[in-house]
């Protein structure tokens, strides 16, 4: 199998604020520099594109000295958080932009689709835009008009094929912009995550053509998304960006496994609290842990989501409650659960500091960010210490059939329901 792509030591620097040096002889030095084919004296300054940590270069890297080959007829998938460098990476496969430094050498055309409705002109019509579009990609007209009427089937927008685009939805242009770029006869293909802005059925579609082009056609295709079930259902392989640099290249399990636990630590997951007052009850220790309880803030929905909580409570608060609700990013609360703490500790042996494990089962919470609310109080009297925003955490989608649904609203929970099968016909 030969190489489609191969990216050698590539770096992007951009310029922050101004385009200039800030002085005409540093100007010079790097125009004299440019015209001398050596390096820019004033890029190899540049910081990692870490957007958490304030800078104090003008200048950031990007994509830093990355270096990766790609197989030919391989269906990869590019993922990392924002600010990672994939769209920059994908820009500079595609020829959008040039590197600052190092090389990428690619064996057969590109069809890339970037951005929703890139090359399409607003007042031309869906039919003379497939014709313009597919001329940009590389297409000879004979080309597309060959394949013009499965162009139009695939996009599903056969009734406004001769209204101008102008009039399109974003998911209709990236309806027509996908079917488009897929149907061109390319070597490689090129998606960014703009499969977002199409609906559910749509986005099905998508991963299904690009199956085929990768396992029927043998063609090479590249695929950014922050959807690991999409990821997982098309790629066989992923490259891990983190702040330009490369993280990981590998199969496509150890892969998603790896992204999970980039950052996995966050402030949001963890809470501590020393009080001298010893007149209250209070939380002092909360904590999200996994099941080898280490700090974690990211999940996959098949695994199980453990709580570390300590309290410490006065003798005359026995009849309180300690109570936990877990609150999804649409603040709607999933499900509360509550403990009394005279189950735990009573007068004649009484424990002040009490110190639980709170496990939420697995295949449970859908793939969303979760906030936790934390509750002491004596049930409709008082509340001895409330902790609303003070923990977070993420069920991260990693190869389940939610995939497919996109940003569609499945519900807080998912439940294994009993189904018994009382006849067919």
């Amino acid at each position: 199998m030969s190489t489609a792509i191969k990216v050698e030591n590539l770096s992007k620097a951009y310029q922050l604020g101004t385009i200039g040096t800030g002085t005409l002889s540093r100007d010079l030095e790097r125009w004299i520099a440019k015209v001398r084919g050596k390096e820019d004296p004033f890029l190899t300054i540049g910081e990692a594109n870490d957007r958490s940590v304030k800078g104090s270069s003008d200048v950031v890297l990007s994509l830093n000295n990355i270096s990766f080959d790609i197989q030919q007829g391989d269906a990869v998938g590019i993922i990392g958080r924002n600010g990672a460098g994939k769209s920059t990476l994908l820009k500079l496969l595609s020829r959008v932009t040039s590197p600052t430094s190092g090389s990428i050498k690619v064996k057969g055309r590109i069809a890339s689709l970037l951005e929703v409705g890139t090359g399409f002109h607003p007042e031309l019509t869906g039919r003379e835009n497939i014709f313009l579009n597919g001329a940009i990609l590389g297409m000879r007209k004979k080309e597309i008009a060959r394949k013009f009427d499965q162009i139009v089937d695939f996009a599903g927008v056969e009734r406004y094929i001769d209204t101008p685009v102008k009039r399109y939805s974003s998911g209709m242009y990236v309806r027509l912009a996908f079917a488009v770029a897929a149907h061109l006869e390319s070597e490689i293909l090129i998606v960014d995550e703009v499969l977002a802005v199409g609906d559910a059925e749509f986005q099905k579609k998508c991963i299904g053509k690009m199956s085929d082009v990768s396992k029927g056609e043998g063609r090479t295709v590249l695929f950014v998304s922050h959807n690991m079930g999409s990821i997982k259902a098309l790629c066989s392989n992923v490259v891990i960006l983190q702040n330009g640099s490369l993280n990981f290249q590998g199969d496509i399990d150890t892969g998603i496994q790896k992204y999970v636990s980039i950052n996995a630590k966050s402030p949001s997951s963890i809470y501590q609290y020393s009080s001298l007052d010893s007149n209250k009850s209070f939380f002092t220790y909360l904590k999200v842990i996994d099941s080898d309880r280490k700090q974690r803030s990211e999940f996959r929905f098949d695994e199980e989501i453990l709580l570390e909580c300590k309290f410490s409570v006065l003798k005359e608060h026995l009849n309180a409650k300690v109570s936990i609700q877990v609150i999804d990013k649409s603040e709607r609360i999933v499900f509360t659960s509550e403990v009394g703490v005279s189950d735990y500790t009573n007068k004649e042996n009484f424990k002040p500091n009490l110190d639980f494990i709170i496990n939420i089962p697995s295949h449970l919470l859908v793939p969303n960010v979760y906030r936790i609310k934390f509750t002491l109080h004596i049930p409709n009297v008082e509340y001895l210490d409330l902790l609303q925003d003070v923990l977070e955490f993420t069920v991260v989608e990693t190869g389940t059939d939610f995939h497919i649904y996109g940003n569609t609203d499945y519900g807080c929970v998912f439940v294994n329901c009993e189904w018994n099968l009382i006849s067919t016909n």
